[in-house]
């Protein structure tokens, strides 16, 4: 039965109070080890935790310090020590499996020049959310590995290629396939690649969309009942009448908007007609 970590460092602490207070080696002569090391002359030097975790570092090389930090393993670590300090060349240690922190050296000199925190760390709601996620993947990753590894094969009489057991239907085979290619595809999905077109100039569009489109071709103007197109304006494109509704501020931003022509209630009722076109006059009424 294997142990759970609380278990193993209570069994871990026991034994070690175990060697040193109780324990004793024949090479210390009926002592302790705890007994003789305070029996030892030696002087004692205390050093500071922080010396300590120096030697536990590995180099990572240098960098350059910019106005958002030191870029380590495509994250940024920032420290109150590098206010004024963009563009020196630095170089990096970090500690393994201890990502929330590294130290930073001049790399000309290699004096110590401090701490630098990653920056923008997540939520320990997210941690968690990112750690469920990790476990439900982690099962069906398992559970996938499992299947594949229950392959059966027909017995066989003599030498002959293996011929595997298990039958699917075809509905299954294709559901399996399926979810490959969807991940497939998902995995190669590229969104950036194509900017979308650019939007109509009559749009008003910030400017920081508008940068990352491409131009696209002109809006034909929409040709009336008769054939005939609208008039071109003094840019070359078509001439667009004014918008017969008015402007609010909470139409701003938005499309002009035409309102369709509409008949006029007479009496009597008259036919509509389409705009452009006169009506015909009607017949007077036979005697």
């Amino acid at each position: 039965m294997l142990l759970g970590f609380e278990d193993f460092t209570a069994r871990l602490l026991d034994w070690t109070l175990w060697w040193n207070t109780e324990h004793r080696p024949s090479p210390l002569r009926g002592k302790t080890p705890l007994e003789a090391w305070q029996d030892d002359p030696t002087p004692l030097r205390d050093v500071p935790a922080a010396d300590l975790w120096t030697f536990t570092l590995e180099d990572a090389g240098t960098r350059t310090l910019t106005t958002r930090g030191v870029r380590f393993r495509r994250r940024d670590y920032v420290g109150p020590w590098m206010t004024g300090q963009a563009g020196i060349q630095v170089r990096v240690g970090f500690m393994p499996h201890h990502d929330h922190r590294i130290e930073v050296y001049d790399a000309a000199t290699g004096h110590y020049l401090g701490p630098a925190d990653l920056a923008d760390q997540a939520t320990e709601e997210q941690l968690r959310a990112v750690r469920r996620a990790r476990s439900a993947r982690a099962r069906r990753l398992k559970k996938d590995l499992e299947a594949s590894q229950r392959e059966r094969y027909a017995a066989a009489t003599q030498a002959e290629p293996p011929r595997r057991l298990g039958a699917l239907t075809g509905a299954q085979a294709n559901a399996e396939l399926a979810q490959t290619a969807d991940t497939d595809l998902a995995q190669l999905a590229m969104p950036d690649l194509i900017p979308p077109a650019a939007p109509p100039a009559d749009w008003r569009t910030p400017a920081s969309p508008a940068a990352l489109t491409t131009p696209g071709p002109p809006v034909p103007y929409p040709s009336g009942r008769d054939g005939a197109s609208a008039p071109d304006g003094p840019t070359g494109g078509p001439h667009l009448p004014p918008p017969t509704k008015t402007e609010t501020p909470r139409d701003r931003g938005h499309l002009p908007v035409r309102r369709p022509a509409r008949c006029v209630r007479r009496s009597p009722p008259a036919p509509c007609s389409p705009p452009g076109r006169t009506s015909p006059t009607p017949l007077p009424p036979a005697p």
